[in-house]
């Protein structure tokens, strides 16, 4: 049993020189990260598939039990949508392997057009995958929510290849108007998500999109503590991913959840301790 916890990058403008050392090499971002939070996600691979070099640095960087949910190239998502994929996903797998145990699951997700009527699709490409990874599946089109047939026939087709549904809850975002710059734009951009708190597997993940103000993000988290509560007590090991529009305090947020959760689960381990913005100094 364990809570993994993480932002949607390890490296951001506004947290250099406050949360984490600046300046630091690309050698050493993931690594000052992984002092605040658990787990990350891997939004990166969706634009191009990294070096192997590369994606072997990120796991000297981090410890064994940290967690990269990492999201499938769009090429193999979006752009031929999941078909005919055989040999990019074979470069993909062949780059992310020296991540080892640390990749807690591969992610796709799917365009908004993709609807039920493409499940079968997913079901194939599910089917030919290896099983030496968990997989995690993000839809967004209305269908899988409202109707209830195409709720169920989405999560057969998960369950049999033991595969999560990712929930990305914006419930709390779209509550009211933006007030700032950076909530104006996710305003536009952002999917209008029904809430879904349904784990299918003994590891769920949530992706969480708070406000820029962090007594209204954390607020609308609660709901999401009582659920994680659950699946912990159930035996379960969920990740929870805090987005903010700007994304200023994600860090520190996803701390802050993980203290939530663990006051109501105290046997819960604490997480590392920050490596320090400054250096430190005898005065």
């Amino acid at each position: 049993m364990r809570l993994h916890v993480g932002c949607a990058m390890w490296t951001h403008k506004s947290w250099q020189g406050r949360l984490l050392a600046h300046p630091l090499p690309p050698t050493e971002r993931l690594r000052h990260y992984a002092s605040w939070c658990n787990a990350v996600e891997g939004n990166t691979t969706f634009y191009a598939t990294p070096a192997r070099d590369t994606v072997a640095s990120w796991a000297r960087q981090t410890d064994p039990d940290f967690r990269f949910v990492v999201k499938l190239p769009k090429v193999i998502t979006h752009e031929r949508r999941l078909t005919d994929v055989d040999e990019v996903l074979r470069v993909f797998l062949d780059a992310i392997e020296p991540l080892g145990p640390r990749l807690q699951a591969l992610w796709v997700q799917l365009p908004g057009s993709f609807a039920p009527s493409d499940v079968s699709v997913l079901a194939h490409f599910l089917r030919r995958l290896p099983g030496t990874h968990r997989y995690a599946v993000e839809v967004r089109h209305p269908g899988f929510f409202d109707d209830p047939r195409s709720t169920r026939l989405l999560e057969g087709v998960l369950t049999d290849a033991a595969a999560e549904w990712i929930p990305f809850d914006t419930t709390a975002f779209f509550q009211s108007p933006p007030t700032s710059d950076a909530e104006r734009d996710a305003w536009t951009k952002k999917p209008r998500m029904p809430l879904r708190s349904c784990g299918l597997t003994d590891r769920p993940i949530v992706r969480y999109l708070g406000r820029d103000d962090p007594a209204r993000t954390v607020e609308g988290w609660q709901h999401w503590v009582d659920v994680v509560t659950g699946w912990l007590r159930e035996g379960r090991s969920p990740t929870m991913f805090i987005h903010t529009p700007d994304n200023a305090d994600a860090p520190t947020l996803a701390r802050r959840f993980h203290d939530e959760v663990r006051a109501r689960v105290p046997e819960l381990d604490v997480l590392p301790q920050p490596i320090p913005a400054e250096p430190l100094t005898l005065f």
